[in-house]
């Protein structure tokens, strides 16, 4: 099992969703995070006084998906959330032990 993390721009998240949904995954986590890349950050002008936003506005998707499928998810993902501009996001893919699904006490792949 995997569980795949994706730093994505917010307009972004309705295309990764809908993609997602194509490929018949079911179930995310959504976070609405704050950061920062290679950009840095950006000016903007309020009131006429320019200030530095350093943190910007992202999406976190948070997937758990069985090792055959994880490949597919990542491109599905990296195909819907791309711009082709700086700040497009990152994917990780983390290995994961075990999973358990607190209502029926299932393990593993049935807990998924």
């Amino acid at each position: 099992m995997k569980k795949i993390e994706a730093i994505i721009k917010p307009f972004k998240l309705d295309d990764v969703k809908q993609a997602l949904n194509e490929i018949g995954l079911q179930g995310m986590t959504i976070t609405e995070v704050k950061g920062y890349g290679r950009q840095k950050g950006h000016k903007e002008i309020y009131r006429g006084a320019e200030y530095l936003v350093d943190f910007i506005p992202k999406i976190k998707i948070e997937l758990v998906v069985s090792s055959e499928v994880a490949d597919k998810v990542i491109h599905t993902i990296r195909k819907a959330a791309s711009t082709g501009k700086i700040g497009d996001g990152k994917i990780f893919v983390l290995p994961l032990e075990q999973v358990i699904r607190v209502r029926t006490g299932e393990t593993g792949e049935e807990a998924i």
